[in-house]
């Protein structure tokens, strides 16, 4: 078996590094600072994605993206997750489902998100529906010519600079008729509630958005009624490898900026990589790695394929987003202690990013929700989907 990376991949794998390096990393401190980053930064960054071709890399040509594999994807976001701040948010990834979307949706929509004139939000977490979506209290309820919703969303992430909003609701109030709707940010009865802070300097904002009688069309409906939860499933496995690729990412940058630390720190009269508590400590981090991204390189690679069963996908997204999100956590917070003082301090990346990815363990889909996925496969499939080849 021959697992080297191809030419190809290999140049694309460069080409993100370079990206992240030349055009994300003179952002980060500025993300710090003012806890977020500015329009006019938000317009460079957003030029410099289509200059590159970095833009919506998850789909396909015909409808403005770049049409690369899961695979290719995930080597792209391993790159971007090197940066902090999340300012790799600043590099969308227009939603998955939009490309069930019909052709007028996808002219409206997705081909203008694609090419980084529109942005869109996904909204289905509530104030008391988080890890179980089916308590979702947004309702749609048929009207002349469309339909009326009515709801509260929080942590709609990027929801500050989005335009319009992909919201999950329940038809009728009903959880088996379950529905994705486009909504214009800007429609009477949309309003922001409140925009929380939170532990970490993200580049965009999580706003709550109340929805109070709001109209749309027949025309916004995405797919049919009872499609909502699929939907909601497909976008959950891109964003949770997307998790995966970036919690590889940072770790390694958390990696390299350690082991130059201890290489160069002299203490009692000798580098402080010499010193076994400090090695061993080195040596934990980087097996850490190996294993996260063998695991994260091999389960892209196999649902790369496009006639992959969507629930094995969804299965192996969880293994990836788990593993890599909780590794990520283990290797920052040695970082951290091998750089002491310095480790503490928000101008060292490996202090932002033991802030910024503590949430990957949260959002779409807590560590706790992954191990009750992989429980339930385990029970239908049997543990050879996870320890097979």
């Amino acid at each position: 078996m021959d697992f080297s990376l191809s030419k190809e991949h290999l140049e694309l794998q460069d080409k993100a590094k370079r990206f992240t390096q030349e055009v994300l990393f003179p952002y980060e401190m500025e993300c710090e600072e003012n806890d977020g980053i500015s329009p006019e930064t938000h317009a460079i960054i957003n030029q410099k994605v289509l200059d590159w071709e970095f833009n919506a890399t998850n789909h396909k040509k015909e409808h403005g993206g770049q049409g690369m594999t899961l695979f290719e994807q995930m080597l792209v976001s391993e790159q971007l997750g090197q940066s902090t701040g999340a300012i790799w948010d600043a590099v969308p990834q227009p939603s998955f489902p939009m490309r069930f979307g019909t052709q007028a949706q996808i002219d409206e929509y997705l081909y203008p998100a694609c090419q980084n004139k529109r942005r869109d939000a996904y909204a289905i977490t509530e104030a008391d529906a988080g890890s179980d979506p089916t308590q979702c209290l947004t309702t749609a309820v048929k009207v002349d010519g469309g339909w009326k919703i009515n709801g509260e969303k929080w942590y709609v992430t990027v929801g500050d600079v989005a335009d319009f909003i992909l919201v999950h609701a329940h038809v009728d109030g009903d959880v088996n008729k379950a529905a994705v709707f486009f909504v214009e940010k800007n429609a009477p009865g949309v309003s922001v509630k409140r925009t929380p802070l939170y532990t970490h300097h993200f580049a965009f904002k999580h706003p709550e958005f109340i929805f109070e009688d709001v109209i749309v069309g027949d025309d916004k409906m995405l797919g049919e009624i009872g499609d909502g939860f699929n939907m909601t499933k497909d976008w959950f496995v891109e964003a949770r490898l997307g998790i995966a690729a970036r919690c590889v990412g940072g770790a390694t940058r958390i990696l390299e900026v350690a082991n130059e630390f201890a290489n160069n720190r002299v203490q009692f009269g000798k580098p402080i990589i010499e010193f076994q508590a400090i090695e061993f400590m080195i040596a934990d981090m980087a097996m850490d790695i190996l294993a996260a991204k063998s695991m994260l390189y091999r389960y892209c690679w196999e649902i790369s394929d496009p006639d992959a069963d969507r629930k094995v996908r969804h299965a192996k997204a969880a293994a990836m987003k788990l593993w890599c999100s909780e590794m990520v956590g283990r290797v920052a917070d040695k970082g951290v202690q091998i750089l002491g003082g310095r480790g503490y301090m928000r101008e060292n990346p490996v202090e932002r990013l033991a802030r910024d990815t503590r949430v990957d363990r949260i959002w779409e889909g807590t560590s706790e929700i992954q191990r009750v996925i992989i429980g339930g496969q385990i029970k239908k499939r049997g543990t050879e989907l996870y320890t097979g080849w």
